[in-house]
């Protein structure tokens, strides 16, 4: 018994041995072939970006470009994952969520900052810029230096002041061409009080609602209008729920280009250039991009729905011009004079 048991634990502890040493050089370990894929992937940077319209319009494609850019320009080190038509956060809740660093980089319009600093709301003065030069001038002038400076000391960095377009309006209820027209109608607008106070001064009323809802509400004649660029009225469909469409140029729809900044203080120095680099390139082309849009949108509405459009005349614009120039005054002591003396020169054309 004794010898079994011996014999046993002989061919036990012979086997152990030869799987512990034997396979070993029978096998001997590969190394693994370099896998060049691999490389600097711990190194890559990834910027979820996120917005609310549509990939077809000024600021999507503006979006799409800014990341083709950085990618290309970064030989693919940094990504920007784009995530449009509100698919990640809304209108509302994208600010905090960039504050918040759920996401690195968002575009919101700037009527929804007044939030941080009331000073935004100068953007949504009536009639502030005449044409598209007055709005290339108070993007990238005094006017839009000092609102990025607002950003200084926040958990947000803001980087450049992109283009939409200038705003009209829609309705069912008849054409508007004088500022009573819109008396007694529901009207959305973006979160903004100085647009709250416009409506107010028009006596109507102006309703806050996401900007993604707008289409359904209108369908469903919970509001009478909207205000917007034409590239939103078309790339949301607008046209096909509201029967009027007056050019009025009464206000301008621009973008905060803005990234969360305990996120760019991580970032080493050439990345923070490749960023800067691909933003002052997306910025040049997106102004002549929603110039294009615009004007392109505006011929196929004309050309391919019912709508009726109407231009407002000098004549009109003057009528509107004065019934809305009391707001200036209103929010001189709340903008600063320096900035409301600026919004002026623009307003009249002195630039």
């Amino acid at each position: 018994m004794k010898k079994t048991i011996l014999l046993i634990l002989f061919l036990f502890t012979g086997i152990v041995t030869a799987i512990g040493f034997g396979f070993h050089h029978l096998f001997p370990f590969k190394e693994l072939p370099y896998d060049d894929d691999q490389e600097g992937l711990k190194d890559q940077v990834l910027i979820k970006f996120s917005h609310v319209v549509a990939e077809n319009t000024p600021k999507g494609l503006a979006v799409d470009r800014f990341a083709r850019l950085v990618e290309e320009k970064s030989d693919g080190k940094i990504k920007v994952a784009v995530f449009p038509n509100g698919s990640l956060y809304s209108d509302i809740e994208e600010v905090s969520a960039l504050e918040e660093g759920k996401v690195q980089m968002i575009a919101p319009a700037t009527s929804k900052l007044q939030m941080l600093s009331p000073k935004w709301g100068v953007l949504d003065l009536p009639f502030i810029f005449p044409n598209q030069e007055a709005a290339r001038y108070g993007l990238e002038g005094p006017i839009g230096r000092e609102l990025l400076q607002t950003l200084d000391g926040t958990d947000i960095k803001g980087l450049a002041l992109w283009s939409n377009g200038f705003k009209q309006l829609t309705t069912n209820e008849k054409v508007i061409k004088k500022p009573e027209d819109v008396s007694g109608q529901k009207f959305r607008i973006m979160q903004s009080p100085v647009l709250d106070a416009q409506f107010t001064m028009l006596r109507a009323d102006g309703i806050q609602h996401q900007f993604n809802d707008t289409y359904s509400l209108l369908d469903r004649k919970e509001i009478d209008g909207e205000e917007n660029t034409v590239s939103n009225i078309y790339s949301k469909g607008f046209y096909n729920v509201q029967q009027n469409m007056t050019i009025t140029n009464h206000g301008y729809l621009a973008y905060a280009v803005m990234i969360n900044r305990s996120f760019w203080d991580e970032q080493d120095e050439e990345t923070k250039n490749i960023i800067l680099e691909a933003m002052k390139e997306a910025t040049a082309w997106n102004e002549k991009q929603a110039l294009e849009k615009n004007k392109e949108q505006l011929q196929y509405i004309r050309e391919n729905s019912s709508m009726n459009i109407h231009t407002l005349t000098k004549k009109e614009r003057k009528e509107w011009l004065k019934a809305l120039s009391p707001l200036y005054k209103k929010y001189e002591e709340e903008f600063g004079p320096s900035l409301m003396k600026e919004a002026i020169k623009l307003r009249d054309g002195n630039f």
